[in-house]
């Protein structure tokens, strides 16, 4: 991450101590499992561990066995490391909007489930990367995470427009009407699959509407609440969607024709090994497998966010 080096790098101040997960591993361990996975998917009969990786491991363990020993304050206790999970130009994106000079988001994350929605917080920054003269060059970082998908793997993204629609729920009932009629959408020659003439709207939803994975702007997921719009803390206007932070790029079902052609092979594979799906690149997990979308304000990007889970 373009991080100043002489900028001290952010913490999470809050305590951690509730809630533990039973989950809970220092990010090389889980960095290890991902390897080892893939290892094990390319050699199935391969040793559960190599020399290598039980070097690693040992390595990790007496890290951490370390800390604790040290006594209090417990690494939970203690100022967390935030996780870097997004670091987009404007160059790339130009439906960012920065303030000012800036063309370079970060966000990050601490990797502990935060009150009241049990989710890890976020921290947003808006830099110009032309400021950035040293790079820190080793980030610290937390000695616990509370679950593996809190530990982003680290991706080239290839940012590319697409067209999406509101979700039904964020249509006015004349609208959500309209969608409903099969008979619309037969007249207008669509070629809908007659399995969703019974429900013709979960054709729009699934295939035209809030499209999945990782995103800029873009309409909200709604599933786990009904619509809900969000204010700004500080002047109290409606807030807009920033960045959606994806469990999974596509979903299941009808919804993997949002999948990459790059990746429609393994989007419509048979199946795939646990921890190892074309749609998981990233390896976030957040919530039941759903979306963390961030909200900003309008009026100025500089205040708070907010944040929602879908």
């Amino acid at each position: 991450m373009l991080w100043p080096a002489e900028e001290p790098s952010p913490h999470c101040e809050a305590s951690h101590l509730h809630g533990d997960s039973g989950f809970r591993q220092s990010p090389a361990d889980v960095r290890l499992t991902r390897r080892r996975l893939a290892r094990l998917h390319r050699d199935p009969h391969g040793p559960e561990f190599t020399p290598e990786e039980e070097e690693i491991k040992e390595r990790n363990a007496a890290r951490l066995a370390e800390r604790f020993d040290a006594g209090p304050p417990r690494p939970a206790e203690c100022p967390v490391p935030l996780l870097p999970v997004a670091q987009l130009y404007l160059r790339d994106v130009p439906l960012l909007r920065p303030p000012g000079e800036a063309d370079l988001l970060q966000v990050l994350w601490c990797p502990y489930d935060h009150e009241p929605d049990w989710k890890p917080a976020t921290a947003v920054f808006w830099r110009s990367a032309a400021s950035v003269g040293d790079v820190l060059a080793t980030p610290p970082e937390p000695y616990e995470v509370n679950y593996p998908g809190y530990v982003p793997e680290p991706c080239l993204l290839a940012p590319e427009a697409i067209t999406e629609y509101p979700n039904s729920l964020d249509r006015g009932p004349e609208l959500r009407q309209v969608v409903g009629d099969w008979s619309r959408w037969q007249a207008a020659g669509v070629d809908v699959d007659g399995s969703y003439a019974e429900y013709p709207a979960e054709f729009y939803d699934g295939n035209l509407a809030d499209a999945p994975g990782g995103k800029v702007g873009g309409w909200p997921p709604w599933g786990r609440t009904d619509p809900y719009r969000r204010y700004c803390a500080v002047c109290e206007a409606q807030m807009v969607p920033l960045l959606t932070i994806a469990s999974f790029e596509w979903d299941g079902g009808e919804r993997r024709g949002w999948a990459p052609y790059e990746d429609r092979a393994g989007a419509y594979a048979a199946g795939h090994r646990a921890g190892l799906s074309p749609a998981q690149p990233t390896k976030v997990e957040v919530g039941r497998a759903d979306n963390m979308q961030l909200y900003v304000c309008p009026a100025s990007p500089e205040h708070p966010h907010t944040d929602l889970i879908q």
